[in-house]
């Protein structure tokens, strides 16, 4: 199974290192590493470049122009523009433990999709993290996280769970398994099928609309929000508006009511058949 992980981006290239370094020391190394890039400057370009001579991660770049927020359509262009079978979609401010990968391929199941969460780090921890913490794996320990100042709490036991433990809870919690921005995957047909995200949306659920679609067409979800681990780096939000949050939501009454299973918005463009 050819697997990719695809990585959005927009003009944060220091958490993009971060989440970078910890592609780099994945247990399972065989996966394409896919940027998708909203548009960002010289700075992430250089980034990229740099990794990719680095030698450890099979890097693709897809970048288009900065005309505001269009992380939709980069991701669709991310999607298409790639010869694997299965995709792990991720944010490039999400640090994944070094078994990320091969858990989301030892998990992989026809006609599923799994549904994972984050850990949200502190503005200072989230500065704190360096190479050595990702790749020794301490980043993800409480001891570690405890002295770098960030609060604990009994919801965050996740974090370094064993591994029998991580499953049970995956079990057991009421969260529903929904498709997540932070960590989810599925195979590359059924995104296909679906035409991908919805290009009418901007941030605020853009993703759960994707995932709604899916479960329209009889795809089910798979929790593994408690042992497929990654750290949520703090960052300002300055591009959301609330008109984005009411548009989004609007579009996915829409999906629910619908029960539509593919945006004509979407890697294709079927918007003027939809509209005829």
């Amino acid at each position: 199974m050819r697997m990719g992980v695809i990585i959005s981006t927009y003009n944060s290239p220091q958490w993009l290192q971060k989440v970078l370094w910890g592609y780099e020391c994945q247990t399972d190394p065989d996966f394409e590493t896919i940027i998708a890039d909203d548009g960002s400057g010289s700075e992430t370009r250089r980034l990229v470049e740099d990794f990719r001579q680095r030698g450890r991660l099979n890097l693709r770049h897809v970048w288009h122009p900065d005309d505001g927020f269009r992380k939709t359509e980069i991701l669709n262009r991310a999607i298409e523009q790639n010869d694997c079978d299965y995709l792990m979609l991720t944010d490039g401010d999400c640090v994944p433990r070094r078994d990320v990968v091969a858990l989301h391929k030892s998990m992989a199941k026809p006609g599923h999709y799994l549904s994972a969460g984050y850990f949200k780090l502190t503005r200072p921890v989230s500065h704190a993290i360096g190479q050595a913490d990702i790749a020794s794996g301490r980043a993800f320990t409480h001891r570690f996280l405890r002295a770098a100042g960030q609060p604990l709490r009994w919801k965050n036991a996740r974090i370094a769970a064993p591994a029998v433990i991580g499953r049970w809870m995956n079990r057991m919690t009421p969260t529903v398994a929904s498709w997540n921005g932070a960590q989810s995957s599925t195979w590359k047909s059924d995104l296909v099928a679906a035409n991908g995200f919805d290009t009418r949306m901007q941030y605020g659920g853009e993703d759960r609309e994707l995932g709604e679609r899916l479960v329209n067409a009889g795809m089910k979800g798979i929790q593994i929000r408690y042992t497929a681990i990654c750290l949520h780096l703090d960052h300002d939000r300055g591009y959301v508006t609330e008109e984005m949050w009411a548009n989004n939501d609007r579009i996915r009454q829409q999906t629910k009511a619908s029960g539509r299973t593919r945006t004509p918005w979407g890697i294709v463009d079927e918007s003027v058949a939809a509209a005829a």
